[in-house]
C-alpha cells in the first residue's frame, strides 16, 4: 500500500469502465476494482439494441468486454476482487478488499444497483439468455411485439413499466400478492384505465414455465389467499419489485438517502470531498447503461478537476 493511487474506481460496469477510460486518458492511471459481478448487471443481459454505437445490437457481455477492453488500452489497471471495507476520515482514502489494500487522493463510487427477483430457480438463466424474463421494460419490451406478458409488482415501477410496455404488448397482467397496492392513485389510476393492462390479485408466481424452444411460456401461478395453483399462459415476464442499491459498505461513509442510494451533488460529488458516485448506485429514476456512462465520464472530468484544485 505504498503507492497513493490518484483514483480509484470501486465497480464496474458502464459507469466504472467509462470513468476509468475519461481518467486514464487523463493521465490519472486508474485502478478499477471490479467487485463480484465484474461488468455488472449488464453481464447477466442478452441482447442489448438500445446504446449508440451498436446499430446491430450487441450481447451484454459483449459490450462490457468493450468497454474494459477500451479502458485498458489507455492505462486503466484492473483489479479482481471485492471491497470490504473504505475508510473516508482522512486522505489518501484507504480501500480493503479480500486481497489487497489501497490509498487513493480521490474515489469513484460505481458499484450500481440490483433487481429484486422473485427468486425462482429458471428466472436468472432465461434473464441471461434472452428467454424471455426482465428486470426492465426500457430496455427489453421492443422485444415483445403482439406478446402476452406478466408484470410482477405492487409500486408505481410496476405500473408505469406495465403502460410502457402496452406499446407493443397485446395484453399486459399485473401480478401482485395483495389486493392493496403501494403505486400512487394516480399511477395505479393510470394503468387501470389502460384497456391493454389486466389485474390479477393476490397472486404469486410459483414457477416459470418454459417451452420447447427454451423461452418463456407461462408461469405457475398461485392464488395468495386459497393457496389454488393453475398454469397462465405469457410469452415475457417483467419484474417490477424494485432495486436494491449495492452501497451497505458504504452506510455511515458517505450520506445515502432513506433507499440506499448515494447522494450526489454538483455533479457527482457526494457528502465527503473527493468522493465521486455515478451510475445506478446514485439514479434510481433511469437506471439505463448509456445515463450510467455518462455519469462516469462526468465522475471521472470531476476529479480531475478536483485534483487539479489540490495542487493550486
Amino acid at each position: 500500500m505504498s503507492q497513493v493511487r490518484n483514483v480509484v474506481i470501486i465497480g464496474s460496469g458502464p459507469a466504472g469502465y467509462t470513468a476509468a477510460l475519461y481518467a486514464a486518458r487523463a493521465n490519472l492511471e486508474p485502478v478499477v476494482i471490479e467487485g463480484m459481478q465484474p461488468g455488472g448487471q449488464l453481464t447477466i443481459t442478452s441482447d442489448v439494441e438500445n446504446y449508440p454505437g451498436y446499430p446491430e445490437g450487441v450481447l451484454g457481455p459483449k459490450m462490457m468486454e468493450d468497454f474494459r477492453t477500451q479502458a485498458e488500452r489507455f492505462g486503466t489497471e484492473i483489479k479482481i476482487g471485492l471491497v470490504t471495507d473504505v475508510d473516508f476520515t482522512e486522505r489518501p482514502f484507504k480501500i480493503t478488499t479480500e486481497f489487497e489494500s489501497f490509498e487513493a487522493r480521490a474515489v469513484i463510487i460505481s458499484t450500481g444497483a440490483s433487481a429484486r427477483l422473485l427468486g425462482l430457480e429458471k428466472e436468472a438463466h432465461l434473464m441471461s439468455t434472452g428467454g424471455g424474463v426482465s428486470a426492465c421494460a426500457t430496455c427489453d419490451g421492443a422485444f415483445f411485439p403482439d406478446k402476452e406478458l406478466v408484470v410482477v409488482g405492487g409500486g408505481d415501477t410496476a405500473m408505469e413499466e406495465s403502460h410502457f410496455l402496452t406499446r407493443y404488448a397485446k395484453k399486459v397482467t399485473v401480478f401482485h400478492r395483495r389486493d392493496v397496492f403501494r403505486a400512487s392513485k394516480i399511477m395505479l389510476d393510470r394503468a387501470r384505465k389502460n384497456p391493454k393492462i389486466e389485474f390479477r390479485v393476490p397472486a404469486t408466481i410459483d414457477d416459470i414455465l418454459v417451452g420447447e424452444d427454451g423461452k418463456i411460456a407461462g408461469v405457475l401461478a398461485r392464488n395468495a389467499d386459497t393457496g389454488q395453483t393453475d398454469e397462465f399462459p405469457c410469452q415475457g415476464l417483467f419484474i417490477a419489485i424494485g432495486h436494491e442499491p449495492n452501497s451497505e459498505i458504504f452506510r455511515e461513509k458517505v450520506a445515502l438517502d432513506e433507499d440506499g442510494y448515494v447522494l450526489v451533488k454538483n455533479g457527482t460529488c457526494t457528502s465527503v470531498e473527493g468522493v465521486f458516485a455515478a451510475g445506478d448506485i446514485s439514479d434510481k429514476k433511469y437506471r439505463q447503461a448509456v445515463t450510467a456512462a455518462g455519469m462516469g465520464c462526468m465522475a471521472a472530468i470531476d476529479v480531475e478537476r478536483w485534483l487539479d484544485l489540490q495542487e493550486d
